[in-house]
């Protein structure tokens, strides 16, 4: 039997009788004891379920260690030798003998009304329920940690951060799986749907389509849920990108409009209908349809006066004006456009070149190269140079993006396999891709 001591009288009044709750209020005390007596030793002091199941059924021996008696005492304000003590234990002989004389000498105090509550519960309670274990320095660091991913992007490519959103969206997780206030969660879905939005999209440079589907269908859902439309649309948005990739042009097309259909004029739209709907629709062949997208891109464009340049590839920010045009040009080079893509190429020739990223230079140029050989007059000798680079620009980073369009222009050589730049871009290509990384996305698109 369960011995009745102040200790489980105190959290049985407090709702403290289960071990996570009486754990994670343990630890609390323990953090501001650490501060209070600035003993940092404390703040790192826990309970195991069996101490706790001793303590509150009053199965002790002896007291607890020294460092747990100053935690119990500091969270519940009894000396620790009064907490593990029987009841019937605190009363004297003499209290014995004077209790039933002072009972009949004291006043009798009115009973309780059935709707009476315990003041110091309902504070309690109130505590508990808004009560957090994730804080503002921690939410702070995780939305740091995904911005430092996104900024770094296009020089340290997806293989060195790839471990680095995983672990952001394993602690965001985690987090989400204790107890924060409304805030609090709100922005740690926010967050965790970001973290999966970034591991998406880094799953269709890498050429793994069907976990770029899993975290895109997470990342949506996850902002779905907290009405967070603009990373909802982002999402949405890679999740078209990886569908694209995937050779499924028709669901690529269905699943961007889909998501402009929700918000026509929202400034995510310009990325859906430019990288989703256009591209995706130049593949099928549909050109006027294309450019009805890219017109309504760039009216978009427009409306929210996006920046000028050429915007980081996997930025959560609206598509630039520059990224709106790269996206038409390979939307052009599948309608065989030759003219148009030759245009819009020399508009954004000298923001593509002042660019940070390596991949966007790398794939104007093969967009470009594959146009020239599409061409009434093909000019094979700087087709080929610039495909080489391309090639040359991407190193020893490749994308699924650059992978395919270079392997797209070899193929497209081949009627002209006997000159003598076919045949060097030819070697180049295949040394390249060579690359364990490179010769894993050939399996994947295989």
């Amino acid at each position: 039997m369960p011995r009745t001591t102040l200790f489980r009288q105190l959290l049985q009044q407090r709702h403290l009788t289960t071990y996570e709750a009486f754990a994670a209020q343990y630890e609390r005390a323990a953090a501001r004891l650490a501060k209070i007596d600035r003993d940092p030793r404390l703040a790192s002091i826990q309970v195991s379920p069996r101490q706790f199941d001793r303590w509150y059924g009053g199965e002790l021996l002896t007291l607890p260690r020294p460092d747990a008696c100053r935690v119990l005492e500091h969270m519940l304000g009894r000396p620790v030798s009064d907490l593990f003590s029987t009841m019937h234990d605190n009363e004297s002989e003499g209290d014995r003998d004077e209790k039933p004389r002072t009972r009949r000498q004291a006043s009798i105090p009115p009973p309780p009304r059935e709707d009476d509550e315990n003041p110091l519960d309902i504070v309690a309670r109130t505590r508990q329920l808004t009560a957090s274990n994730a804080d503002d320095a921690t939410l702070s660091f995780l939305d740091a940690s995904l911005q430092g991913i996104t900024s770094r992007y296009e020089q340290d490519g997806p293989y060195v951060l790839r471990p680095q959103a995983r672990q952001a969206r394993r602690l965001a997780h985690t987090l989400l799986d204790g107890r924060q206030p409304p805030c609090a969660r709100r922005e740690l879905f926010r967050l965790a749907a970001r973290a999966s939005g970034l591991l998406g999209y880094m799953a269709v440079n890498i050429g793994d389509f069907a976990l770029s589907e899993a975290y895109c269908t997470e990342a949506r859902d996850l902002s779905r849920e907290i009405g967070d439309l603009d990373t909802e649309l982002w999402a949405c948005g890679t999740l078209s990108f990886s569908l694209y990739y995937a050779g499924r042009y028709d669901e690529a097309d269905a699943c961007a409009a889909a998501a402009v259909e929700r918000a026509p004029r929202h400034a995510q739209s310009i990325r859906l209908l430019a990288n989703g709907r256009a591209r995706a629709l130049g593949k099928t062949g549909d050109r006027r349809a294309v450019e009805r997208a890219l017109g309504q891109a760039l009216r978009l464009s427009d409306l929210h006066e996006v920046p000028v340049g050429l915007t980081p590839c996997i930025s959560f920010e609206p598509y630039g004006r520059a990224r709106t045009l790269a996206n038409a040009v390979t939307s052009q080079v599948a309608l065989r456009n030759t003219a148009q893509v030759l245009r819009d190429a020399g508009h954004i020739d000298d923001l593509v070149e002042h660019s940070t990223s390596s991949w966007s230079r790398s794939l104007v140029r093969l967009d470009v190269a594959t146009a020239l050989l599409q061409h009434r007059t093909p000019d094979i000798d700087h087709a080929m140079a610039l495909g080489r680079q391309a090639l040359r620009l991407c190193g020893d980073t490749p994308i699924s993006s650059v992978y395919q369009r270079s392997r797209d222009l070899h193929q497209q050589a081949q009627p002209w396999r006997d000159h003598s730049a076919v045949r060097d871009y030819g070697e180049e290509f295949r040394t390249w891709s060579s690359q364990p990384a490179a010769l894993a996305m050939a399996s994947s698109t295989s």
